[in-house]
């Protein structure tokens, strides 16, 4: 079993950033978000299209009533005992009473610790238990392990699965009315087709042949992403999926700039700095790449460091066949970089630096995040099964991380064959390393985080940066920031590829966390008043007064 070692000494635990007395007043935790009003141009809309947004967006909230069950459980029943304004609103915005953006600290003193299965398996049922039930070779362990089931014990204490569908029967039947409905007035076939087959997924819990109409959408200008998707909250095995929502409407002048880049998907997979074995599988060709404006997210979507680009599906083997849709969220990427990251810049970033933090550079290299995740390999190439499977509650986490250093590796490549003119690829190094600052206070308990953790120490590591002691500021090595990302890119690969979940476990136990020094300047960032995410003031009161 071949092991990782990143030797950059790590003495700070990870759960310490964001850290803080779990009951720390309501509304100083509040401030660690920046409001943000989701609105959009609707004036290119036919009427039918206007007409389906409020009946999209009433689709998407169910999944918000499904996502409070997975997380944590009535939502009612919790909210009711809250009398505080500000409290009652932080738990609304956490989806139950932990604090997504401090580790998971509790917000009430009548609750213990976030279970790391959330409310997917038995309060009593061990890990060891659940591990057991899963490796069996019969069908009921395959739907125990589904992404789409619900673990519970039956009346006898065996364990059983409850199929979503059923777990949830009524919020999932609602939603599928409503995505009948707004397919009634779908002008394009393409998503009137994916409206139909989502609706009968969600009764089913069979999700393919929706994916497979999904990525066939081409003309389409209103779009939503609906249903049981990422494996974040499934913290004890990343096996259940969340239930999540967007209602989007695409950006036709940044779609038609962004097109050309999935043809280079191809060469790309072919360049990876990595053996073959580990590039051997081919990226489907209908890949695209868009930019949307949101108008509404629900879900695990909403929840925690919200999501500015989204790379679907996951079905393995429908990437394979099909390759991925990557939606860049424009809007969300503009409001995180004006209200976060330029702010963080200005205090961590060598001030000679800092002309090189650009909205283009952040926007691509979150676009080639989004491309990356389309790389590599799926399947291990040791017979473990898929690399999801094999790395378990890791799969998420190195993922991220892959995407992050890959995306950045990628740029470079195509900065040096000619085929990236749109920024300097100095601005995508300085951004991306002030975007580490960003997403490191997402903290331990966020797939993001933990991958910004890792990438930080070996970034460090090799000299990609360094730190003034007076200044407190940071800049870039452009020379050894190349030769990292090559190298950290081969390193998350090959345990990708290999399904080493012992080797990624020590690597996340061992320098998934931060040093003093950069712990000290993250507090700074806090004592500046400067966000850590951003939250939302959404819905169709806000559209129709755009």
């Amino acid at each position: 079993m071949r092991k990782y070692v990143l030797p950059l000494a790590i003495v700070v635990a990870a759960a310490s950033i964001g850290c803080g007395d779990a009951m720390t007043d309501a509304t100083s935790r509040l401030e660690k978000y920046a409001t943000f009003r989701l609105t959009a141009d609707l004036s290119s809309l036919t009427e039918n299209q206007r007409r389906m947004i409020p009946i999209l967006i009433e689709a998407a909230q169910e999944m918000d009533e499904i996502f409070w069950q997975q997380a944590y459980g009535n939502r009612d029943s919790l909210l009711m005992t809250i009398e505080d304004a500000a409290l009652r609103r932080l738990v609304e915005m956490n989806y139950g009473p932990w604090d997504r953006l401090d580790g998971d600290a509790p917000l009430l003193p009548s609750v213990g610790p976030k279970r790391p299965g959330a409310n997917f398996y038995p309060a009593d049922a061990s890990r060891d238990e659940l591990a057991a039930a899963f490796e069996a070779d019969t069908d009921e362990a395959r739907e125990l392990g589904s992404l789409y089931t619900l673990v519970r014990r039956a009346s006898g204490g065996e364990l059983e699965a409850v199929p979503y569908h059923e777990a949830f029967a009524e919020p999932t039947a609602r939603a599928a009315e409503h995505l009948r409905e707004a397919a009634q007035l779908a002008a394009d076939p393409g998503l009137r087709r994916y409206l139909e087959l989502r609706a009968e997924a969600l009764m089913t819990d069979d999700y393919r042949a929706s994916d497979v109409a999904w990525m066939d959408m081409k003309s389409n200008t209103i779009d939503v992403v609906i249903g049981p998707i990422e494996t974040y909250e499934d913290q004890l095995f990343g096996r259940k999926a969340s239930h999540e929502a967007y209602v989007l409407i695409k950006d036709l002048v940044w779609s038609e700039r962004l097109s050309r880049y999935t043809t280079l998907l191809p060469g790309l997979q072919r360049g990876l700095p990595v053996p073959d074995r580990y590039k051997r599988e081919v990226p489907g060709r209908d890949s695209e790449l868009n930019a949307y404006d949101v108008v509404y997210y629900a879900g695990e979507a909403n929840t925690g460091a919200k999501t500015i680009a989204i790379n679907l599906p996951n079905d393995e083997t429908v990437q394979l066949e099909k390759g991925t849709r990557r939606l860049q969220l424009k809007n969300a990427l503009q409001a995180k970089f004006d209200s976060i990251l330029v702010p963080i810049a200005g205090m961590l970033i060598a001030e000679d630096q800092r002309e090189h933090i650009t909205f283009d550079a952040f926007f691509a290299n979150v676009m080639f995040h989004e491309v990356a995740h389309g790389l590599g390999i799926k399947n291990t190439v040791t017979g473990r099964g898929t690399v999801r499977e094999a790395l378990q509650e890791h799969a998420s986490t190195m993922e991220e991380g892959k995407a992050d250093v890959l995306g950045i590796y990628m740029v470079t490549q195509l900065a040096e064959e000619g085929e990236w003119t749109d920024s300097d690829v100095r601005d995508n190094f300085v951004t991306f390393l002030a975007s580490i600052f960003r997403s490191v206070r997402f903290g331990a308990n966020d797939a993001h985080g933990r991958a910004n953790m890792v990438q930080l120490s070996f970034l460090q590591e090799r000299g990609a940066f360094t730190r003034d002691s007076e200044s407190g500021s940071y800049r870039v090595d452009f020379d050894r920031m190349r030769e990292a990302m090559a190298a950290l890119s081969e390193v998350i690969l090959t345990l990708q590829g290999d399904g080493d979940y012992e080797a990624v476990g020590d690597l996340l136990r061992n320098h998934g966390a931060i040093t003093p020094q950069v712990q000290e300047d993250l507090d700074r960032l806090a004592t500046a008043g400067i966000p850590i995410d951003i939250v939302f003031e959404q819905g169709l009161h806000v559209l129709e007064g755009s």
